[in-house]
């Protein structure tokens, strides 16, 4: 089997290409070069990434291979993230970075030419009567695959992701043992395309600031300033700089750039149970039969933690109703479903009701 495999210079896409190898296979490593030119610390990180994925692929006898996708990523990923931030909302980078990019442009420039692309994600692919559905990792703290909700059923169906039935600590542990040139590395934490660069700092970069009121959603009282509502998102707790707390963020009006706090305590504000998906998007298929509604577990963001609800279909709405109160609801995000066991990610769609304004 012809394989690619992505590195990135971290210890799980290395411990990837030696299972690989492990296994009999010759893959050809590639990096997907993305970031922003002209930054130094963009840059050094690029680097060094590249010499660890060297390092590994001479260690294998493989060849390494630099894909340069930057304008791809900036056209496609970037853009998207700046335009929903300016929408009040709070995007995930990372989703459409997989779809687009790692799956979606190296596919049309490289992939096409392999059977099977493999990466270091926490995630499986099994089969099911004749079809490939996207499933969870056997480590459900690292399980990634929220993060790949928004592919389609060609690519699901191409990869390989032989992380999938492991621990971290095993990973590591393997890194460790073969004495792996990232095997000590620490795992990268953050937006992909930002690096070491502060979020708050891109933010700036490319919107500026604008100072606007804070208000408390109850008594409508001005209690504080703040230097653009997209530097906040819904849930946010730290980072306000208000006495009294704890304060939460539960309501953005851009139109007025004003952001609307509440202290969280016994509120309907700060907690739902229910929101809308918009765009729903199957990854294989919907695995209901077009039921107006089904058991599921969910995700809302990136934790171990997966909540229990109700699926309701209505011809193309959505909805989600918790069986428990949610926490900090973000419209933008993606809303994550997954069957009743929490073992098959069904699919992804954009969260889209805000709490109301008063």
């Amino acid at each position: 089997m012809n394989i690619a495999a992505l590195i990135s210079g971290g210890v799980d896409s290395a411990v990837a290409v030696h299972l690989l190898c492990e296994q009999g296979y010759r893959p050809d490593l590639f990096y997907i070069k993305i970031g922003m030119e002209g930054d130094t610390e963009m840059s050094c990180t690029a680097e060094e990434d590249i010499e660890l994925c060297t390092a590994t692929a001479r260690k294998y006898g493989l060849t390494l291979n630099v894909v340069d996708l930057h304008k791809q990523y900036w056209d496609n990923v970037v853009s998207y993230a700046i335009e929903k931030v300016k929408q009040g909302l709070t995007p995930n980078p990372d989703v459409m970075c997989n779809k687009l990019i790692k799956f979606g442009c190296f596919e049309k420039e490289v992939g096409y030419m392999y059977d099977k692309v493999a990466t270091g994600h926490y995630a499986r692919t099994i089969e099911k009567e004749g079809k490939v559905w996207l499933a969870t990792a056997k480590d459900q703290l690292k399980d990634q695959t929220d993060f790949l909700a928004q592919i389609d059923y060609l690519q699901v169906s191409k990869l390989l992701f032989p992380l999938g039935g492991l621990m971290k600590s095993e990973v590591r542990d393997i890194a460790k043992k073969m004495k792996l040139p990232s095997a000590y590395r620490k795992d990268s934490q953050g937006i992909c395309f930002l690096g070491k660069i502060n979020y708050n700092d891109f933010l700036r970069r490319f919107l500026g600031e604008k100072e606007g009121d804070i208000i408390e959603i109850e008594t409508g009282k001005k209690i504080g300033l703040h230097k653009g509502y997209w530097f906040h998102t819904i849930g946010q707790r730290k980072g306000l700089g208000l006495s009294g707390g704890p304060w939460f963020v539960v309501a953005k009006d851009i139109d007025k750039n004003t952001v609307f706090v509440s202290r969280g305590y016994d509120t309907d504000k700060q907690y739902g149970k229910d929101f809308i998906l918009r765009d729903f998007h199957f990854i294989t298929e919907s695995p209901w039969d077009d039921r107006p509604d089904e058991e599921i577990s969910f995700k809302i963001r990136h934790t171990d933690t997966f909540m229990k609800g109700i699926l309701l279909t209505d011809g193309n709405t959505v909805k989600v109703s918790s069986y428990s109160p949610i926490q900090g609801i973000a419209p933008g995000q993606f809303g994550v479903i997954y069957d009743n066991s929490s073992e098959i990610c069904i699919g992804s769609g954009e969260i889209t009701n805000l709490v109301n304004i008063p």
